[in-house]
């Protein structure tokens, strides 16, 4: 028993560490962005994460084959990450990190109306209801950040859409590939996904889809894009081997305050009270949709 409470308890230690280093990324990306696009910025974060982490796969000696249906999944994946990865950039270069990030937390709602929706898993009015809530809470965020920055404000839904589909995936292959391994195939799927787009990006002139080099220290804040990144989803990777998800859940909303805390810091961003309001609405819609998935749970499990 003591063994499983340390296990637990590092589990929850891995899962404030990934919300301390999560907003490092979207630090790095914004800093970046003020002088690359931001498809290239997604580039070089999975460039990155591949060089940090084929030696870490190969001095592990982990199978790199996979079956026909698990590469099929694995090119989804890598594309829905690219995507949501995409999305937020875009978002950052001009809005504050905190408000994209609130907005984006609307995913397991978006999770939880495909699973209802699409795949025919039952979900009941109070959870559904607690999915409404929350995008009412993102709706109080998106509004003003709309007045100010336009379009952009809804960039991060698609942050929010790509990554709810990235953690269905996940789920479908965290079976048959290593945790490790899926990583590294993650950062090639989505380095493969973003080449064609930004060749695309350069014929069709669309600015934050072609591609631009770097310069001076911005090299250094790319870097930081992957390798951010890659220590903070390994650390979550790890810390659901270590304890329970529905143990896990709540602290995500911690990356809410870590996110805020950095942005003010860096860039002077700090949410306005309407936003606040949303974050708030977000936060408590999520961690009810939480307390009602643990009840139907224990109810299923007839405990």
């Amino acid at each position: 028993m003591m063994e499983r409470k340390d296990s637990i308890a590092l589990g929850i230690g891995l899962m404030l560490f990934f919300c301390l280093v999560a907003p490092l990324i979207d630090v790095s990306s914004k800093l970046a962005a003020q002088q690359v696009s931001s498809g290239t910025v997604t580039l070089w974060r999975y460039i990155w994460q591949g060089l940090l982490m084929l030696p870490v796969v190969l001095a592990m000696r982990l199978p790199m084959a996979m079956s026909r249906r698990a590469w099929g999944l694995t090119f989804l994946r890598g594309a829905v990450s690219a995507l949501s990865t995409f999305c937020f950039v875009a978002a950052i270069r001009t809005m504050p990190i905190a408000d994209a990030l609130a907005i984006a937390f609307v995913e397991p709602f978006i999770i939880l109306l495909i699973g209802h929706f699409l795949l025919n898993e039952t979900v009941g009015p109070r959870r559904l209801g607690a999915a409404v809530v929350g995008f009412i809470g993102a709706l109080f965020v998106i509004q003003p950040s709309f007045s100010v920055f336009g379009a952009v404000a809804l960039l991060p839904l698609g942050t929010a859409f790509g990554f709810a589909l990235y953690i269905l995936i996940t789920r479908q292959l965290s079976s048959e590939v290593h945790p490790v391994t899926m990583q590294l195939h993650t950062a090639l799927t989505g380095t493969l996904v973003c080449l064609p787009v930004l060749a695309f990006g350069e014929v069709s002139g669309i600015d934050q889809l072609g591609f631009s080099w770097p310069h001076g220290i911005f090299w250094l804040w790319l870097f930081g894009v992957g390798f951010f990144a890659t220590v903070s989803h390994m650390a979550m990777t790890y810390a659901l081997g270590y304890a329970p998800a529905s143990t896990l859940a709540p602290l995500h909303y911690f990356e809410m305050l870590s996110s805020t805390f950095f942005s003010y810091l860096v860039f002077s961003d700090f949410p306005d009270p309407l936003s606040w309001l949303g974050i708030a609405i977000i936060v408590a819609s999520g961690l009810y949709l939480i307390h009602r998935e643990r009840v139907t749970a224990r109810k299923a499990s007839g405990r």
